[in-house]
């Protein structure tokens, strides 16, 4: 980085900072991960020069022979690796795919049923704060008191709204999505099933969870920074469903691929951003690699000691298991509510997210649960042993609380000490691309 440190000081000290912080730190926050050090340098890569609008072999302008490989590699890559008929891969991130795919296939003020956000669901679905919910009407369905979903009120308000989009995702839900289900309610009222599996799709990449496209799911989108390790950016992916695949008409709902492509541009955005595509294509092609799918396993496992270790410790567990890569810990029936959690956490430098509960009495700042997920630090391949260790550090910590009875000073001290452990511990497991 001598370039950065000649030309802007500043900037060159504050990113050897998040350097360090990030060695030293346990990064347990859903949503973040490590981008390899290939798949960084690309991302930096001379395509960061070119403007490249509309699609490979269909450009505005000149000079894109380069331009189109990579994207070709991406959107090949991408379908192979995901079991789709197409991909699209120019969505600039997780809400403007998601706005991608609503304008594609509805009309303003059709209905989308979608998941209650405090039931584990995303903003970007249809949250009354957003700009989605002035173009859409949006239908909420809950899940029952054992945090299943109810697919019950799913197929009541699909018959009565008779929905163009029935939504399948989760951002805070632990367990494995009866897409089958979704696809039967779907059909009774001639929806298109949408999958927004963000947080999953590397393990269903490599079959350790289920493929909506299995299971007759028309649309798919992905984000890539989380689990994927890759750059911020999203993947939608989508099946022709015309019965003759050999006649794809141009502007029906039918022809899925062509209306998502033209919703993307020039429906919602302009020229793509080429070295992140470039980046995508590596990362995707590390994705098929036996390495990542041992990743993808390692994640798992990891995941269900720390939902094992954590109800040994007689912590309460939303859905009471994780059969995916996160858990959510709920704090409602204790006094130790998420941000004492958080903060404590934080303070042992361990980083966590605050999420809502089903119902959750509390407003959407102040939660009642606290999500970890264990994708990051799998990534620096901690196992199941090391796994077993940071429950150590997380509980020790958090039972201070209480028994420090007040003492603030004491309690301090007795959180560096335990931080001390952590920064060692961390250290052991380095950061991709940081020596």
């Amino acid at each position: 980085m001598q370039s950065i440190q000649n030309t802007d000081p500043e900037i060159y000290a504050a990113i050897l900072a998040e350097q360090k912080r990030q060695s030293e730190w346990m990064e347990l926050i859903a949503s973040e991960n490590y981008q390899s050090p290939a798949v960084l340098e690309v991302q930096s890569s001379h395509f960061a020069n070119k403007y490249s609008e509309w699609f490979p072999g269909r450009r505005y302008y000149w000079w894109q022979e380069n331009t189109d490989i990579i994207e070709q590699l991406a959107i090949d890559r991408a379908k192979s690796i995901f079991k789709s008929d197409h991909a699209n891969v120019q969505a600039l991130s997780w809400a403007a795919a998601n706005l991608c795919v609503y304008s594609a296939l509805m009309s303003p003020w059709d209905t989308i049923l979608w998941m209650d956000l405090s039931h584990g669901w995303h903003l970007t679905h249809g949250a009354p704060v957003t700009f989605f919910s002035k173009i859409f009407n949006f239908q909420r369905y809950k899940t029952n008191s054992d945090w299943t979903i109810d697919f019950d009120k799913i197929r009541s308000l699909a018959h009565e709204y008779k929905p163009k989009i029935i939504l399948a995702w989760f951002s805070a839900y632990p367990r494995e999505l009866d897409y089958a289900k979704f696809v039967e309610i779907a059909n009774e009222v001639w929806a298109i099933c949408f999958a927004d599996v963000s947080h999953i799709w590397w393990l269903i990449a490599w079959w350790v969870l289920k493929n909506p496209f299995d299971y007759g799911f028309h649309v798919a989108m992905t984000t890539t920074h989380k689990s994927l390790r890759w750059p911020r950016w999203a993947l939608i992916l989508s099946k022709w469903i015309v019965s003759n695949p050999l006649k794809k008409p141009e502007d029906t709902i039918e022809n899925i691929p062509t209306r998502i492509d033209r919703a993307v541009f020039p429906g919602m955005q302009g020229g793509p951003h080429m070295n992140t595509i470039c980046a995508i294509a590596t990362a995707l092609h590390e994705a098929s690699t036996d390495e990542f799918k041992s990743y993808a396993k390692q994640t798992l496992s990891n995941a269900q000691i720390l939902a094992q270790e954590l109800l040994s410790k007689w912590y309460k567990l939303v859905t009471w298991w994780t059969d995916n890569h996160m858990v959510v810990v709920d704090f409602s029936w204790t006094w130790l509510d998420w941000r004492i959690a958080e903060e404590t956490l934080d303070k042992i430098w361990i980083s966590t997210s605050k999420s809502t509960i089903p119902d959750d009495p509390n407003p959407p700042f102040k939660p009642s649960w606290l999500r970890i997920w264990m994708p990051a630090m799998t990534t620096r391949w901690i196992k199941e042993a090391e796994t077993k260790q940071i429950v150590q550090f997380m509980d020790e910590a958090l039972k201070l609380v209480s028994l420090m009875n007040g003492d603030q000073e004491g309690f301090e001290n007795r959180l560096q000490d335990i931080k001390s452990q952590v920064k060692e511990f961390a250290l052991q497991f380095p950061v991709p691309g940081i020596s």
